[in-house]
Order: structure tokens, then C-alpha cells, then sequence
């Protein structure tokens, strides 16, 4: 198999085990999808500024797209977390839980997401030796990092919403007092 070949099927077993660790965690097979989509968004990134540049798609950045895989679904698990627990454990109703969550981690995202991507910068300015490996990486992830920081924002609530909706087609919601059993 080629490199490339070999590279698309790491990458499809990367989302697979982010997509079954999630799956688990919210026992459910539907709403880990609304993370999985957030992966592509930060895939944006790189590929502007990898074009734009002229820079090869080499070893260190698609170790940089691997990282990103996990960074992307990091921001868009903020967010699906929280307007989770506000639908299934609060009853709000799938719009505004999603709204809430987006507003409430916000936050959070901005901060972590922008001291990963000031953290990076050492790497996008690297010289010496071994400095074309470093700024490979360091590019995919400094730009993949600002792609899924400013859509995972936007898009992730709109996916957790499609998604929802679909999941709850049909079922009942179960509300928090009805989950309690009596005493």
C-alpha cells in the first residue's frame, strides 16, 4: 500500500476510536456524530495554508492533522457535554440547550484553544536544524487550531441540534425525576 493509502487508514481508525470512546460515554451511537463532524472543520485550516504556501504534505504534518483530530473533538465534546446534560438532565428544549452550551463554553474553548495556538508559535517560526519538520507541524496545528476554534463554535450547536432532534424522533424524553427512583 502506498503512503498516502497507509496515512488515510490511520486516520480513519484515529476517528473510529474517538467515535467508540464516545459512543460509551454517552451510550448512544448518534450523538458522538455531531462531535466527528466537527473534525472535518479544523481540516480547513491546513489545507489553506498548506495550498496557499506551497508546503508538502509530509510525516510531520500529518502528524499535526492526527493532533487536530483530537484537539477538534476536545472543543466540539465541550460543547455537546454540556448541552447534553442540559436537555436529558434539565429538560430544556434542544435549541436552547444548544445555545446555552455554546454561550457557557465559550469560555473555556477561547482560553485553552488560544494558549495551544500561542504555544505553537515557536514552532511556525522555527529555524536551524530540522526547522522545515517543526514548521510543518507546527503550521498544520497553528492553522487547523484557528479553523476548529472559530467554526467548532458555530457549527457543533447546529449539528448537536440536526442530531438531537433525529435521536429523539419517536422517543419519549426522559426528564431527571423520572430517572430517580422513589424512596
Amino acid at each position: 500500500m502506498r503512503t498516502i493509502g497507509w496515512a488515510g487508514v490511520v486516520f480513519a481508525l484515529a476517528i473510529a476510536l474517538v467515535y467508540l470512546c464516545l459512543a460509551g460515554q454517552y451510550e448512544s451511537w448518534i450523538a458522538p456524530i455531531s462531535v466527528i463532524l466537527a473534525v472535518p472543520l479544523s481540516l480547513i485550516g491546513p489545507a489553506i495554508a498548506l495550498g496557499s504556501l506551497g508546503a508538502a504534505n509530509n510525516l510531520y504534518t500529518q502528524i499535526g492533522l492526527m493532533l487536530l483530530i483530537a484537539l477538534s473533538a476536545k472543543n466540539a465534546i465541550l460543547i455537546v457535554e454540556v448541552a447534553r446534560e442540559a436537555r436529558l438532565l434539565h429538560g430544556k428544549p434542544i435549541i436552547e440547550a444548544a445555545v446555552e452550551a455554546a454561550r457557557t463554553r465559550l469560555r473555556p474553548i477561547l482560553m485553552t484553544s488560544f494558549a495551544f495556538i500561542l504555544g505553537v508559535v515557536p514552532l511556525v517560526t522555527a529555524t536551524g536544524a530540522g526547522a522545515n519538520g517543526r514548521i510543518s507541524l507546527g503550521l498544520c496545528v497553528f492553522s487547523g487550531m484557528i479553523a476548529s476554534t472559530c467554526l467548532a463554535v458555530l457549527f457543533v450547536p447546529s449539528f448537536f441540534t440536526v442530531l438531537q432532534r433525529f435521536e429523539e424522533r419517536g422517543k419519549p424524553l426522559k426528564s431527571a425525576a423520572a430517572a430517580k427512583p422513589a424512596v
